[in-house]
């Protein structure tokens, strides 16, 4: 396992393209976070906007480049044959599967606890400018208020999770734009669909199973009440998703040739 892991962090660094989209990861989540809390703005108490969820709006975006890097560690191995080199190395495919998902882990966990204090910094020097103030309501963003840790920490295991799905449904398809596509839809569908059904229930209901909607529930510290699902019962939504995709997909490359 520790030998099959330094081969998979070997494969992923040494790969330019995997440096560039690690850092687009930050470099969106702060721009994004950044923009969203320089131009919100709350002119009078109980304006009901939630600055830790603005703030942290970037990891909206980020997410993507989260499951691109996911599916191309995986896809990648497959387009070029290397699959096959991997695996004749690594002859136990749970423990490919295994090293794989621990490597992608501690980069996105890296990367991804960076981006989210980065966009945690920014709205706290911005937003009181804004309007966010004690007059209104609001105190500084700060890790020692246990709403704001929680949506930090649970952004952080959000976009692992997001990672940890895509690796597992590129195991499944084994081709890069396919796994990308699904995982794309399965993120932004089931908020579209919410949105055209007239229905509260089924609304209510296709939030709670979506993985985006649920999980960034996480960042939610206004109003929690009114959630459709809770923020940690959503982060465990998006578990479900992310280790039902490692399970078909570990289960199929341990089935198939490479």
């Amino acid at each position: 396992m520790k030998r099959a892991g330094r081969a998979e962090w070997t494969k992923l660094r040494t790969d330019a393209s995997n440096g560039w989209l690690t850092l687009g990861v930050f470099a969106l989540t702060v721009a994004v976070g950044a923009a969203v809390a320089m131009t919100s703005r709350c002119d009078a108490t109980g304006c009901g906007a939630d600055p830790t969820r603005l703030s942290l709006t970037g990891v909206m975006v980020g997410q993507v480049v989260v499951a691109i890097v996911a599916v191309l560690m995986a896809g990648n191995e497959y387009g070029t044959g290397m699959m096959l080199t991997t695996l004749t190395a690594v002859p136990r495919r749970l423990t490919v599967l295994c090293s794989k998902s621990a490597v992608l882990t501690a980069v996105t966990l890296v990367t991804g606890t960076i981006s989210v204090l980065a966009s945690l910094l920014i709205g706290r020097l911005v937003q009181p400018g804004r309007g966010f103030t004690r007059e209104h309501g609001f105190r500084a963003l700060s890790l020692a208020d246990e709403p704001t840790l929680r949506a930090a920490v649970g952004s952080v295991l959000y976009l692992v999770l997001i990672g940890l799905l895509g690796l597992g449904v590129a195991l499944a398809v084994r081709h890069s734009a396919t796994a990308i596509g699904i995982v794309l839809a399965l993120l932004f569908v089931f908020p579209i669909l919410a949105q055209l059904v007239a229905d509260p229930d089924w609304q209510r209901h296709l939030q709670q199973i979506s993985p985006l909607t649920a999980g960034l529930a996480v960042q939610t510290t206004v109003g929690v009440d009114d959630l459709p699902i809770g923020p940690w019962q959503g982060l465990g939504v998006v578990a479900l998703w992310a280790v039902g995709a490692l399970a078909v997909g570990g289960r199929l490359l341990c089935a198939r040739d490479a």
